[in-house]
């Protein structure tokens, strides 16, 4: 069957979600992730898109982002996952798809706050509703922009968000407050059949012992035309910005 045209209208935000290849975690690792940053940076400047809301999970990442002209989320959504395909595999020394299939995306009008609201909470909320953590604060997540009034340097606040009060102040307070009453679906337990332990340990150990010709390791980023400064750099401000304690996570990203 021929794929449905997506819907891409001026003025238009779009929830997109993007899933790693079987679903596999390949996400986990902090310096995949500081790269997905850096990436991210990139392709802002490249297509001058509005990023609102943005969570790296371990085998997914979730945005909310406002293209400048609505034919450019293709554009955009091919650049970044062509890029990170390409660095992660690299970095983790594999080969083939790293993103599954085609990215999801949901596009509603940038007036519609309540639907902005709605899906700023949804991605906030990810790490919640995994039971990664307790609350809404996350390193990889933009929540704390919105709760701290923190600059990480990559998103920037919806229209939706700065409607909440008169003030800065008032509209971090309401959709603190939004946020806590936010009751996550219970997520569906996974189904168990013959072998699918044992699977991943087969694989796992292959990988560790496979080489594939032509492929360098960290940290040779000339290749990126990016240093690990760079990278880092991208990395740390959002990460300080967005995390539960930014002394802590200043001093993990020291180490």
């Amino acid at each position: 069957m021929p794929r449905k045209p997506r819907n891409l209208q001026t003025n238009y935000c779009y929830h997109v979600t993007v899933r790693c290849n079987n679903r596999e975690f390949k996400l986990i690792r902090h310096e995949c992730r500081e790269v997905f940053l850096y990436a991210l940076k990139r392709a802002r400047e490249k297509f001058n898109f509005k990023l609102y809301a943005l969570c790296i999970m371990s085998n997914h990442v979730h945005y909310l982002l406002e293209p400048a002209q609505p034919e450019d989320l293709p554009r955009i959504m091919h650049w970044l996952n062509w890029y990170t395909a390409m660095c992660f595999n690299r970095m983790l020394n594999r080969t083939g798809h790293f993103w599954e299939k085609r990215y999801y995306s949901s596009g509603f009008e940038k007036t519609d706050y309540q639907r902005a609201l709605n899906t700023l909470r949804y991605i906030h909320a990810n790490p919640k509703a995994a039971k990664m953590q307790q609350g809404f604060f996350y390193d990889f997540s933009n929540y704390g922009i919105h709760d701290r009034l923190s600059d990480d340097g990559l998103t920037q606040w919806h229209p939706a968000f700065l409607s909440l009060g008169k003030s800065l102040d008032e509209c971090a307070k309401k959709y603190r407050g939004f946020c806590k009453k936010y009751k996550p679906k219970p997520k569906p337990e996974t189904r168990y059949h013959w072998g699918n332990k044992l699977l991943p340990k087969v694989l796992s150990a292959r990988e560790r012992k496979k080489r594939v010709p032509g492929q360098m390791s960290l940290p040779f980023w000339d290749e990126w035309e990016a240093s690990n400064e760079e990278i880092r750099e991208v990395a740390e401000m959002f990460v300080i910005a967005n995390c539960y304690d930014p002394k802590v996570a200043a001093q993990f990203l020291k180490n």
